[in-house]
Parts: C-alpha cells; structure tokens; sequence
C-alpha cells in the first residue's frame, strides 16, 4: 500500500524554503517518491489557510517513513530550524476491495 506525505506550509524565509526544498528533494528520490502535489494553486474551505500545499506519493508507508527519518530529511529539517508554520503527516494509501 502506498504511503504519503501530506504538507502544508506556510513560507516564513524564501530563502531557507528554497534550500530545504534541494534536500527534501534527495530523501524523496532516494526512497522512490514521487510529488503529486508540489505548490500550485489550491483554495481552502475549511480550516487555518496555508500557501503551499505538498503531495508525496511513496511505494509503501513505511518507505514514506524512511524517507523522513533519512540523514537527508532530517538535514533539510535542520535548515528550517523551529521557525516554521506547517502541517505535516505521514499517511497510509487506501484501495478499495
């Protein structure tokens, strides 16, 4: 079953985003994820509104759990430092039988 990573971010320093989006980008690749949803346009109709939403689609949960428990994930979370404002959850794929 697929995992995913779900993310909602609010960008606080362009700068600091712009780098740990380069290393978010290596944990994603080497653990085979693919982004579905990276930026974009997006309305919120319910709940606190942010302006950057982030779709991951990994080949299972727990590779979606390697992935951001990876030297490099944990390197780019580094560069954000505790000033941020984001939402971000790891979740599990669901297909119908």
């Amino acid at each position: 079953m697929n995992g995913y990573w779900i993310v909602k971010v609010n960008v606080l320093d362009p700068e600091k985003q712009n780098l740990y989006k380069s290393y978010a980008s290596e944990a994603v690749k080497k653990y085979n994820g693919k982004f579905l949803v990276r930026g974009g346009a997006a309305i919120t109709k319910e709940g606190k509104d942010f302006e950057r939403n982030v779709v991951v689609q990994f080949p299972s949960f727990e590779d979606a759990q390697k992935a951001y428990e990876s030297d490099e994930y944990q390197s780019a979370k580094k560069i954000l430092g505790e000033n941020k404002d984001r939402i971000f959850a790891i979740a599990e794929g669901y297909e119908d039988e």
